[in-house]
Order: structure tokens, then C-alpha cells, then sequence
């Protein structure tokens, strides 16, 4: 007999629940990896456009001769330079409208997508976002194919938009943090955390392919990818373990003669022992529910085939008849750190979307380089923000310390801001560089918040075991952190007309009130003698 091959060995030595949690693990990070490759075409965009139409008004100005005349008006007519409502000299003001229209949707919409979320199946309300989402992601592209230019058409794309990706954040976090426990929870969402930046990246690349022929193609084809998840999602997508032992229960055949022993056991539940069937020892775990007064079975496979028969102790399966009810706003706000972490992402997630939305235009024109090199070069942010998440996760994770680590990574990310603003002094290698360092540094912060802290504050152990907080808590410290989500691309907007100094200024002064708000979680944490591995946000009633 051929020896069994060791990938296959390799296979099955994982169980059941590892293989849900390995598909949920790798299905909700590329759920989420659409949502923000659909957010990323307008920053390649907008420099595209502005770029076109600068070329045009300089030959408009000083048309030389009649075949220049001609030459501009087929210019006109290939390269839609003069795109309305983008062309005039307020376009920073316009692009950052836009970001700001979608953004501010999107915070408001974040408060209220958490309580929802609570309360509807998961799957089917992150669904439903995915295919609304690529639907206006996609219409934003058609204003491009249908020669579309009113200003109103963008901005109510925009806004609908942002409030039906309010859908995402929520569930994919409630899902991980149902199925992944504490013990390496900085770690795990560290690396499951880099799907912004991988979502980032790839929309990117997939918005500049395009962006110099077709632009409205740098929305379309991202619009397709997250309804095509979307689909995925409501295939496949499991919310909870327990879901999955409801659908064996149903399954198993209640009609067939199940050869058990059992006796009345504790609250009317029945108590099973180990018993055999086929020379293979099973455990069936039998319960009558009182509410439906149906009955199901589960069976697991205790010991191989050969093996001798063992005594057993009596199981007593209680199934919870009553769920707790979903947390009020006021109610999660109450749980220790919920207001400080909230407060402290509004000014990381201002820096983080600032970068989103004005990077690829200001390395443009800080480094002279056309549209679609400056997009691929920005990806370098987001390859040391994945870096800088798992980072965070790691050192969180080992020293039971999430504050203390969110500012240190801040207070590093201070004087590399003020370098980065120096970029067109350097040659193309240290701007790489200082890319991948800043990325890292002023994404670190806003990765570990969103993911392990939101999860910790979400299952803290003042709900005491109240499970139906998760979503509302990601959703409060999400939503405020999308404030400044909002904020930043619009004060970008408005101060990049007086150099992009006073944006840079703007971005550290952010990062300060970051670390400041901080600084009360940073001293309890340092003042504690007692080392605990999982949660730093575990604070006393305040």
C-alpha cells in the first residue's frame, strides 16, 4: 500500500472547526478587500482629470496657429480635458466635496449600521451593502461612458455610496471576533487587517490600467469585483460557530433508532453516554426542546476505530432558550475606553484618509511623475501599512499593552510626516522608503483599533458575556473614527491651495491630539503591575 502523501496528511490533521474558521478568516478578508479596492479609483482619478484639463488651458491660452487650434479641439475631444464640473481653478475644492460627501455619509451612516447589523442576519445585511455598493461605484464610472457633467450626479453617487458600505466593517468584524478567541487576537487581526491595504493596492493597479484611456473603466470594473463578492458572501459566509451546530442538529435524522442510554437529566434535559455502533465509539448528544418540541442529534467521533471500549461521564446539553438582547448606544459607550479609542481614531483615521485620497495627487506634483506612476508608487504606503498592522498586533498581543503601543507608533509618526513633506528634496530611493515607514507608522495605530481594540471593547467583560455588543461597539468607534475620515480629505482639499506644507502641518497636529487623547489609557497601563496577555482595554469602571 502507498504511503499516504503528505500534503494530504498534511489536510487532514486539521478538524472541522479549523477549516470554518480558516474559510472565514479568508472569506471576510476578501469581502473586505473589495470594499476598499472600490473606494480607492477617485484618488487616481482626480489627478488625471486635473492634469488633462491644466495641458488644455495652457494651449487654450496661447493657441499659436490654426492647426494648434485643431490639434486642441481633437485634444478636447480624446482626452475629455475639459470634464465638467472638474475643469475650473476651485477643482481641489470640488474633488475634496466629493471625498467629503462620500465620507460624511458614511460616518453618519456608521452609527446607525451597527445597531442594524445587531439586528439582522449578518450575511444577508452584508449582502445586500455589496451589491447596492458596486451598483453606485459602478454609476459613477457610466458618468464617464454617458458624458455625464453635473456636480449633482457625482455628489449623489457619492453619498449613496457611503452609506451602503457602512455595511462592511461591522459584519466582517463581528464574524471574525465570533469565530477567533483572545488569546492571539492582535496577531490574527493584524494579518487579517491587511486586507485595507491589499485592497488599496489593488485598486490602485486596477484604476491606473485604465485611467489615462478610460476612467470611467477605474470604476466599473471595481464596482463588478464587490458585487461579484457580494455573491460569494451570501453563498458561503457562516456568522457564528453556533450556526453551524444548528445545521448538523437539523440535519441528523431523528427518525432513525439511535442506540443510547439516557435518564432525566438537569432542567428536563436528557444526559448521554458514550455509546458504540459499528466497533466506532460515538457520542450523541440528544435534547428535546422545550419550546418546539422537536428533537435533534449531533455525533462526534471520540476515538479511532481500533480502539477499546471507555467509560464515560454523563453530558448535559442545555440549549439556550433566550439570547440576550442587543446593546443600547448609550449602553456601549459606557464600557471602559469605548469614548477614548473612539476619540483617538477620529485623528488617526483623519491622517490615514488624507493619505487615501491625496497621496498619488500630491506625489504628482511634489515629485513631477505622470497619473499612473504616482498610484503605483502610493501603493508603497499601503505594503508598510499591512506591515505596521501586523506589527501592532504582534507587540499589543506580547505586551498585553494596546494603548501603550497605538502611542509609541504615534509618537514616532510625528517626525516622519514632517520628512515625508520634504519628499521632493530626495531622490526616488528615499521617498520610497520614507513611504514604507510612514505607511507603517500612521496606518499601525488605526489597524490595531479598529480590529483587536474594537474586539476586545466589543466582548469586554463588563457585558458580562453579552455577545450582541460587538457590532454596535465596532460600529461607534468606526463611525467616529470616519469623522475624521471625513474632515481630513476636506481640510486637505482647501489648505493644498496654499502649499502642501499646511497640509502636512494639519497632519501632525492630528497625530498629536491622537497620542493625546491616549495618554489616561497609556498611564493605567504602565501604572499596572499585573501583566495580563490579552487585553489592555480591560480598565476599570470610570
Amino acid at each position: 500500500m502507498a504511503p499516504v502523501p503528505p500534503g494530504i496528511r498534511l489536510l487532514v490533521s486539521f478538524d472541522r472547526d479549523q477549516w470554518y474558521r480558516a474559510l472565514t478568516f479568508g472569506l471576510t478578508f476578501l469581502l473586505y478587500t473589495s470594499f476598499h479596492l472600490s473606494r480607492k479609483p477617485i484618488s487616481i482619478v482626480k489627478s488625471e482629470l486635473h492634469k488633462n484639463c491644466s495641458s488644455v488651458s495652457e494651449l487654450a491660452t496661447n493657441p499659436s496657429s490654426s492647426s494648434q487650434q485643431t490639434s486642441l479641439q481633437s485634444l478636447h475631444t480624446d482626452m475629455d480635458c475639459s470634464w465638467k464640473p472638474f475643469d475650473k481653478s476651485n477643482y481641489k475644492q470640488l474633488l475634496g466635496a466629493m471625498d467629503y460627501s462620500f465620507l460624511c455619509a458614511y460616518a453618519v451612516g456608521m452609527y446607525l449600521s451597527g445597531i442594524i447589523g445587531e439586528r439582522l442576519p449578518i450575511r444577508l445585511y452584508l449582502t445586500v451593502g455589496m451589491l447596492t455598493s458596486g451598483l453606485f461605484t459602478c454609476l459613477f464610472g457610466l458618468g464617464y461612458i454617458y458624458n455625464i457633467h453635473n456636480l449633482g450626479f457625482y455628489i449623489f453617487v457619492q453619498v449613496a455610496n457611503g452609506l451602503v458600505q457602512t455595511t462592511g466593517w461591522p459584519s466582517v468584524v463581528t464574524c471574525i471576533g465570533n469565530w477567533f478567541g483572545k488569546g492571539r487576537r492582535g496577531l490574527i487581526m493584524g494579518l487579517w487587517n491587511s486586507h485595507t491595504s491589499v485592497g488599496n493596492i489593488l485598486g490602485s493597479l486596477i484604476a491606473g490600467y485604465w485611467v489615462s484611456s478610460n476612467w470611467g473603466l477605474s470604476f466599473i470594473v471595481p464596482g463588478l469585483i464587490i458585487a461579484a463578492m457580494g455573491v460569494i458572501c451570501f453563498l458561503f459566509l457562516i456568522e457564528h460557530p453556533n450556526d453551524l451546530k444548528s445545521m448538523y442538529a437539523q440535519n441528523a435524522s431523528p427518525g432513525k433508532s439511535v442506540p443510547t442510554k439516557s435518564r432525566n437529566g438537569v432542567n428536563g434535559h436528557t444526559e448521554v453516554y458514550l455509546q458504540y455502533k459499528n466497533n466506532k465509539p460515538q457520542v450523541y448528544y440528544y435534547y428535546e426542546d422545550s419550546v418546539e418540541n422537536s428533537k435533534s442529534y449531533d455525533t462526534e467521533l471520540l476515538l479511532p476505530r481500533d480502539s477499546v471500549r471507555v467509560p464515560m461521564q454523563p453530558v448535559v446539553v442545555v440549549k439556550n432558550e433566550s439570547e440576550p438582547s442587543a446593546i443600547s448606544f448609550m449602553g456601549a459607550l459606557r464600557i471602559p475606553g469605548v469614548i477614548e479609542f473612539s476619540l483617538c481614531l477620529l485623528f488617526a483615521k483623519l491622517v490615514s484618509y488624507t493619505f487615501l485620497f491625496w497621496l498619488p495627487l500630491y506625489i504628482t506634483k511634489a515629485a513631477h511623475l505622470d497619473a499612473k506612476k504616482a498610484g503605483d508608487l502610493s501603493t508603497l504606503f499601503d505594503v508598510g501599512g499591512i506591515v505596521g498592522g501586523i506589527l501592532a498586533g504582534v507587540v499589543s498581543d506580547k505586551l498585553g499593552k494596546r494603548a501603550t503601543t497605538c502611542a509609541v507608533m504615534l509618537l514616532l509618526a510625528a517626525p516622519t510626516l514632517y520628512g515625508f513633506s520634504m519628499i521632493s528634496e530626495f531622490g526616488l530611493g528615499p521617498a520610497i522608503g520614507m513611504l514604507l515607514v510612514c505607511g507603517g507608522l500612521v496606518n499601525g495605530p488605526y489597524a490595531l483599533i479598529t480590529t483587536a481594540v474594537s474586539a476586545d471593547l466589543g466582548t469586554h467583560k463588563s457585558l458580562k458575556g453579552n455577545a450582541r455588543a460587538l457590532s454596535t461597539v465596532t460600529a461607534i468607534i468606526d463611525g467616529t473614527g470616519s469623522v475624521g475620515a471625513a474632515l481630513g480629505p476636506l481640510l486637505a482639499g482647501v489648505l493644498s491651495a496654499g502649499g502642501w506644507n499646511q497640509v502636512f502641518y494639519m497632519l501632525m497636529t492630528a497625530d498629536f491630539f491622537a497620542l493625546l487623547l491616549l495618554l489616561r489609557l497609556v498611564t493605567k497601563e504602565l501604572a499596572s503591575t499585573k501583566s495580563r496577555p490579552i487585553s489592555a482595554v480591560e480598565l476599570k469602571e470610570h
